[in-house]
């Protein structure tokens, strides 16, 4: 294999990953607010706020799966137990002892195992969770009347979706924390998801593919 920089992050991509960083933050101050953590905006406009962010997003995630769908995006997110232990030591030993990460990036397959899984739950069970309870909660007085015990229904599809919410958030807090691991800084971990370029290990295929095909994609 060959160490190459290519550009392996699309401007879509991009454009979807930085969008729902902003939006997602914003969700996390306005629900926090109305989870009573903090009372810098008043309740009715924390409401509107959440409501306009949360729509939007709702939109680009539906947008962003159809797609991973369409361009076959969606094989870099298929779980693999090949290599699994060895990155979970890593996070969990090897990245305080400045050990190097035992998995290097390639051209079909940029997450590892690890991350490969994470956002595989993430995007398939965790998403849909949020936003099918926040939409039941968003619309409770169009089938509240239709439902026998329609208190008991919204307390539990309520709390389903602040359960959820701070799923998400945790997530949002080890993923941050993973920026600072590995020995190369913040940057070089937010750099390639501004630029789209990162460093990868190539097969002399996907070298000579990427030469011929896409000689844009490669980077020096």
């Amino acid at each position: 294999m060959t160490k190459r920089i290519v550009k392996v992050y699309p401007r879509f991509e991009r454009f979807s990953h930085w969008s729902r960083v902003a939006l997602i933050l914003t969700l996390m101050v306005t629900g926090f607010g109305l989870n009573g953590l903090h009372g810098m905006i008043p309740f009715g406009t924390a409401v509107t706020v959440l409501t306009i962010a949360a729509l939007p997003l709702l939109a680009l995630w539906v947008f962003s799966t159809f797609w991973l769908v369409t361009t076959g995006t969606w094989r870099q997110f298929t779980p693999t137990l090949q290599g699994m232990m060895h990155v979970v030591v890593y996070y969990a030993v090897g990245v305080f002892q400045g050990k190097k990460h035992p998995y290097q990036k390639q051209l079909w397959r940029k997450h590892n195992p690890l991350q490969a899984a994470t956002y595989f739950v993430l995007k398939w069970l965790i998403f849909p969770s949020i936003w099918i309870t926040g939409l039941l909660y968003l619309t409770y007085s169009f089938w509240a009347s239709a439902m026998a015990d329609s208190t008991f229904w919204i307390w539990l599809i309520g709390n389903l979706h602040v359960l959820v919410a701070y799923v998400i958030v945790v997530f949002v807090i080890i993923h941050l924390y993973l920026l600072t691991g590995g020995g190369h800084g913040v940057g070089a971990h937010i750099k390639p998801m501004i630029t789209g370029f990162d460093e990868v290990d190539l097969i002399v295929k996907e070298e000579a593919y990427l030469q011929a095909d896409k000689p844009w994609r490669l980077k020096g």
